[in-house]
């Protein structure tokens, strides 16, 4: 008999409550490296002694990208940004006549939505931009044709405000429309088109079923529910709230959202999401063996930071989100020598998101993201407070591991091939 078999009604409630959370997903990253620091991994051994060169390579590209070490937070406004181009301030100018609350409810609509089509698009596509003729690839590409579409009234179905996202829009959206806007063709094939459309479209369906999180049935709706002390709400201080807590965030988002992810695995019937199982995941009752990563839900709390505060609410403990289980951050540690592969296998084969080639993987990544975090305050003589770790990723980690990447691999692709379905990565 199962402990999901036998566990009550409210221990399977703080089971799955437990598996949103940053702590679940620090905790089971650290049972993973933890076995793979005596050597008991399948997949990968693990040499600390490495990590000194990661954090010099990230603290040299954190310089570079930032001489006075002021850093952003690793969020999706900075991609907009891309080759140079400020987008997020010609968008601010485009809603410089809305109210401070509409124009971060647009915001938060439009981050929303393009975080969510930011899942690897694959080595061979690129999207040019119009006016600029900057051609983008990967994430900074993603997220300007996200940008251009929603400028252009894709995800709106109101024809008089186009600069907004609304679930009837969302609901209707034809794949051909999001492939042209993305321009998706036989000779700039991306991966995933299908499953970017399913989880936009799901996305309208959970903007419906969720009015106490998104009210008027837009993603940026979450702005009034925190504003007047809702869910991911904390305190008191201006108004209702003191400052939203970054894990209360991402659970909302996680609430919220959890209906948009495809089926993997379950626990009580629920669709856990981002959440694996692998045999050194430890764990006790009905989570035993679950290693959570919620990796596109946090890349999303840390963007929508940004838009949150710029509303005039306080951010409480950032820190608290975790490093994110990505390949570019996978990578770097791969390719510098710090996870190094115990077989012919795990750098020769595809592999789908859910192998436990992939799990090991990305555990191990979080529990070492903190680690190298450390390191790099260090040699930039940054505290926690001052160089949280959404600051290191983006100063950072992930800058690091492309810069890594394009050294040793024409295309600048990730030392491990997943298969893709546009919904994890």
């Amino acid at each position: 008999m199962s402990a999901e078999t036998t566990a009550s009604g409210g221990e399977l409630t703080a089971a799955l409550n437990y598996l949103k959370s940053p702590l679940a997903i620090r905790a089971r990253a650290e049972n993973v490296l933890s076995v793979g620091l005596v050597g008991g991994l399948d997949h990968f051994a693990v040499e600390l002694a490495r990590l000194g060169a990661v954090a010099d390579r990230v603290a040299a590209v954190t310089r570079a990208a930032y001489p006075s070490l002021v850093i952003p937070v690793h969020g999706r406004t900075n991609h907009f940004r891309a080759g140079g181009v400020d987008r997020a301030a010609a968008l601010d100018r485009a809603l410089a006549d809305r109210e401070r609350d509409a124009r971060a409810t647009a915001w938060i609509d439009l981050i929303v939505v393009s975080v969510l089509l930011d899942a690897g698009a694959g080595d061979a596509w690129a999207f040019t931009e119009p006016g600029t003729g900057l051609r983008l690839a990967r994430s900074e590409g993603l997220a300007v044709a996200s940008l251009h579409a929603f400028q252009e009234g894709l995800f709106s179905a109101d024809p008089a405000d186009p600069l907004r996202v609304d679930a009837d829009a969302l609901a209707r959206l034809d794949p051909d429309r999001l492939a042209a806007a993305f321009q998706i063709s036989a000779a700039n094939p991306m991966v995933g088109l299908e499953g970017r459309t399913e989880l936009v479209r799901r996305l309208g369906a959970a903007l419906v079923a969720s009015p106490q999180l998104f009210p008027d049935q837009r993603p940026g709706g979450l702005l009034e529910v925190l504003r007047t002390g809702g869910p991911a709400a904390r305190g008191g201080g201006t108004g209702a709230l003191g400052g939203i807590a970054a894990a209360e965030l991402l659970r909302a988002l996680l609430d919220g959202l959890g209906s948009i992810w495809p089926g993997r695995t379950e626990l009580a019937g629920a669709n856990l999401g981002d959440v694996w199982r692998h045999p050194a995941a430890g764990g006790e009752g009905p989570t035993a063996g679950l290693a959570p990563f919620h990796k596109l839900s946090q890349w999303l709390a840390y963007s929508l930071f940004e838009p949150i505060e710029q509303a005039g609410l306080r951010i409480i403990q950032p820190g608290a989100l975790t490093g994110l289980p990505e390949y570019r951050n996978g990578g770097l540690l791969v390719d510098l020598g710090v996870l190094v592969p115990r077989h012919a296998g795990v750098l020769r084969d595809r592999h789908k998101p859910g192998s436990e080639i992939v799990v090991e993987w990305r555990a191990l990544t979080v529990a070492l993201l903190d680690r190298v975090a450390d390191l790099v305050r260090a040699r930039l003589e940054k505290s926690a407070d001052e160089l949280p770790l959404a600051r290191v990723l983006e100063g950072g980690t992930w800058a690091a591991g492309r810069a890594v990447a394009a050294e040793l691999r024409p295309g600048g692709g990730p030392p491990i091939t997943i298969e893709s379905d546009g919904t994890v990565f």
